[in-house]
């Protein structure tokens, strides 16, 4: 067995809407054997993994995997539920997926949900290793893989805290991106934007966290506000720590001026010794230490979000209760396997190691971790409480005085912390604080909420959600909308409109098209960028009030949605595209791929569906969202139908694009005063002039802005670069184009017809990565179409040798009956250029089919500045008249 792919898709794709794992798996001689003629495979595999017989497969009742598995099912389908089910080991619950053979070859596709992508991809892998494994009898340690993927695993886990504040958001609707591999999150697209890291926002300011991590600083300035604080001093040597004790008198606390997690922090020392370990202890953390007067009473946490108290908790240090029988140190280990109980912050609690902090708290109370503590004794491992070393939590939120919540907010504010974990330490938290009794010990930045969310005794307390509404309070954006253009043609131009209607009210605007990324006129990111990649740089951008994404074939079935759900999504056409490519053989594949992006909307938002196209009609049916058709025909059926309904449309009427509203009509303008339709000839613009203008509609742009846009939509360098771009040049015209499928072509020249040239000269190339029969079927629409055919080939040749596609599009053109005289190859697509400038009539139109824009441009300038200036009085001559005709 062989993986051939193995990658993740982190958001909506064409195999679901939640996250999956894809592996492509060569099972060669394997391929077609059957489960039940393997000796001993199914009793080994359910002994390895029993979890098995919980899984329902397709039969939908628990079991019914191991019927399949006993009535003979293939490998990929069991390699694809032990995948799973290693996952379930590993605490991960997830339960879809699906195995399918690639036709003609010994190879399946596997797919199969994940939560930790780490975890995931890894589970994938040991599936791989344990169905071999026992196909050939041999003997699998299945708990050493999971152990080791456990390990790996956890490195890409999100915390506790984080998990629900992804959670929080989630549940307000607000999309999560994850930042890294750490535990920085975005919530919330382009300018409404926040990002957060643990419990630090962006609102968090740099100096307020400096200040909280210097305790001496922060009780100076609590002091001078009249908040009780506990007295003490700064040190860096052992002598002056000794005398500042002998002053305040004991007990007291040593703890390093900056530290966090109570790292390196002693209480109730009483005695000169105890106050030299714990130096030294407190030394290893920071050169300046702090000896303060110990206050007694328990010790709490009070979580300060915003301007309220939200949590309270009292902290119970790391401790172990004595049964008689065990030593502490067997106590220690039994407490730590408890389920809850990980390392660092993974889990609700922490583990509880054993230091020198322990070893001299156990000393104190007349222990080693060799004493076996008599029955409900309770022996303290740690003096602070904190959970990161192993404490516990008691819920205490309902008990907390308005006086004391009063004080921990002013605390808060006093240091400038949005989030804050102000530590109180007093008897009774039920009771001012400023009767004498209690103190506030520390104001920490970037709190833990663990204690709150998983308290050992008490409610749980929802903090998440109320670090949520801070950043984003009721009725607040937290996103921006998003408009997802796909089909097989014309969603460049589409999305070029969108956006330059947009601009024209007033948005920023994100765009992402074959021709790069842009932010309003800004190109931010050269190529060809309508992949999830460019999607992204889009909705991080802080900017951007408004992305129009175009969303193309290729990086949809890649990676995926770059997005999770957008506001608008158009499907402007399917036709004959990329067929044969990445398992895409026919329409409806097709279809299946550019559909996720109609499906991925918002159930208030809007699908923009091209009426006239059957295949996109038939893509309503996966529409969850509110429906707008477009069409250029009056009469269209789907549209009346739609329209009776009460549904929006929008559609020709005469000359003039109409808008159906559910209560009436709306004349919005003639097409022939669009520009980039050229007087209403270049009939696919018009069609995306409609699908702009639904778009428009739905977002609310007023009329006036739509029709004022559209009127200065111009098929040129600036507005549209590569989409029909007219040239004069001395007393011919170049026509720069993209078309590169079938449907592009025929388009192509059903329009240069209606432009009155005395010879149509067409220098055509097609991608590598098409099939013979369509590279064939081009050539010969060319053919037919041009009276004089220059052959060229793509620099990129796709998997093809040199002149492989020219010698096909030879075939195909020829076959149209074309004079062979008028047919030659030039390999460069430059140089065709060049030579069919330079052999020109009086009268001619060269359409050239491009592949890169740019040195097609710099040949077509530099033809112009050859040309002589002519009459023009302000000197610009030729270059005055490009496109705008």
């Amino acid at each position: 067995m062989k993986i051939c792919e193995l990658k993740a898709f982190r958001g909506r794709n064409i195999y679901s809407h939640q996250k999956v794992i894809k592996m492509v798996v060569d099972l060669d001689e394997l391929a077609d054997v059957a489960t039940k003629d393997i000796k001993g495979f199914n009793e080994a595999l359910l002994k390895l993994l029993p979890g098995l017989y919980q899984h329902r497969c397709s039969l939908g009742f628990p079991g019914g995997f191991v019927t399949r598995l006993r009535e003979g099912t293939y490998l990929a389908h069991v390699i694809e539920h032990c995948a799973l089910e290693i996952q379930h080991l590993l605490g991960y619950e997830v339960s879809f997926g699906r195995a399918r053979q690639i036709e003609g070859s010994s190879k399946y596709t596997i797919v199969y949900a994940y939560t930790n992508e780490v975890a995931g991809l890894e589970a994938g892998r040991c599936a791989i290793q344990l169905v071999e494994a026992l196909c050939s009898g041999q003997a699998f340690d299945l708990d050493s893989h999971i152990n080791r993927i456990k390990v790996k695993a956890m490195k890409n886990e999100l915390g506790p805290s984080t998990k629900a504040i992804v959670e929080a958001a989630l549940e307000r609707g607000i999309p999560v991106t994850r930042i890294g591999n750490g535990s920085i999150l975005q919530l919330g697209y382009g300018k409404y934007q926040k990002r957060i890291e643990a419990t630090i926002t962006e609102n968090t300011s740099c100096i307020s966290v400096d200040i909280a991590c210097d305790k001496t600083l922060t009780k100076e300035m609590l002091r001078e506000a009249g908040i009780p604080v506990p007295e003490g001093s700064v040190c860096t040597s052992l002598e002056d720590a000794l005398d500042i004790a002998q002053q305040l008198g004991y007990p007291v606390v040593v703890k390093p001026e900056r530290g966090n997690q109570g790292k390196g922090v002693s209480l109730n020392l009483t005695t000169p010794d105890e106050v030299i370990q714990a130096f030294h202890i407190a030394k290893q953390v920071d050169e300046n230490v702090i000896v303060e007067k110990y206050i007694k009473g328990n010790d709490y946490r009070v979580l300060v979000v915003g301007d309220r108290v939200v949590a309270v908790a009292q902290r119970i240090p790391a401790h172990v209760v004595g049964d008689g029988i065990h030593t502490i140190a067997q106590l220690v280990e039994m407490v730590n396997k408890d389920e809850r109980r990980g390392e660092g912050h993974e889990k609700p609690l922490t583990k509880i190691k054993i230091d020198e902090i322990s070893l001299a708290l156990l000393k104190k109370q007349g222990y080693t971790l060799d004493s076996i503590p008599p029955a409900g004794k309770w022996v303290y491992l740690k003096a602070n409480g904190n959970l990161s070393t192993g404490g516990e939590a008691i819920d205490c939120t309902n008990k907390i005085h308005p006086i004391n919540c009063e004080i921990a907010v002013r605390a808060a504010q006093i240091i400038g912390l949005d989030i804050a974990g102000v530590d109180i330490a007093c008897p009774d938290i039920s009771r001012p604080i400023e009767e004498g009794m209690g103190a506030v010990i520390e104001v920490n930045a970037a709190p833990g909420i663990r204690m709150h969310l998983y308290p050992s005794k008490g409610k749980p307390r929802n903090v998440a959600q109320h670090i949520i509404d801070m950043l984003f309070p009721s009725g607040s954006k937290h996103s921006i909308p998003i408009i997802s253009v796909t089909g097989t043609n014309g969603k460049t131009t589409t999305v070029r409109m969108i956006a330059h209607i947009l601009r024209t009210y007033g948005y920023t605007v994100g765009m992402t098209t074959t021709g790069g990324v842009f932010i309003n006129h800004r190109c931010i990111m050269k190529g060809d960028t309508t992949g999830p990649a460019s999607a992204k740089a889009v909705l991080t951008d802080k900017r951007v009030e408004v992305a129009v994404l175009e969303t193309a074939r290729g990086g949809i079935i890649r990676a995926g949605l770059g997005y999770d759900l957008s506001d608008i999504a158009v499907l402007t056409n399917i036709s004959e595209d990329h067929l044969g490519i990445d398992g895409v053989y026919t329409l409806e594949d097709l279809l299946h791929v550019k559909s996720l992006v109609v499906e991925a909307v918002k159930t208030n938002g809007y699908v923009v569906l091209n009426a006239d196209d059957p295949m996109v009609v038939e893509a309503a049916k996966r529409v969850k969202s509110n429906i707008i058709y477009f069409s250029r025909q009056e009469d269209n059926i789907i549209v009346h139908r739609h329209m009776a309904g009460g549904g929006l449309a929008v559609f020709l009427k005469g000359q003039h694009i109409t808008i159906a509203t559910g209560d009436g009509f709306i004349e919005c303008m003639d097409v022939s005063k669009i520009p980039a339709t050229y007087g209403g000839k270049l009939t696919y613009n018009i069609e995306n002039s409609l699908a702009a203008v639904s778009v428009a509609y739905a977002m609310k742009i007023p009329m006036e802005t739509i029709q004022k846009a559209l009127a200065s939509f111009y098929a040129d360098e600036i507005h549209n670069p590569g989409r029909f771009n007219v040239f004069n040049i001395r007393d011919f015209r170049v026509v720069v184009d993209y078309a590169h499928n079938i449907s592009g072509y025929a388009q192509v020249i059903e329009a240069i017809k209606k432009m009155g040239a005395s010879r149509t000269v067409g220098i055509i190339g097609v991608p590598g990565d098409r099939q013979d029969d369509t590279i064939r079927r081009i050539g010969f629409i060319a053919g037919k179409g041009f009276e004089r055919v220059i052959i060229k080939e793509d620099v990129d040749l796709r998997g093809r040798c040199r002149g492989e596609v020219a010698k096909l599009l030879r075939e195909g053109v020829l076959s149209s009956g074309i004079d062979p005289n008028n047919v030659e190859v030039i390999l460069s697509e430059v140089e065709a250029l060049k030579t069919a400038m330079r052999t020109a009539k009086t009268g001619d139109l060269i359409v050239i089919f491009y592949e890169n824009l740019e040195p097609v441009m710099a040949a077509i300038k530099e033809m112009l500045s050859n040309v002589e200036i002519g009459t023009n009085s302000d000197g610009n001559g030729a270059m005055l008249h490009l496109n705008r005709l």
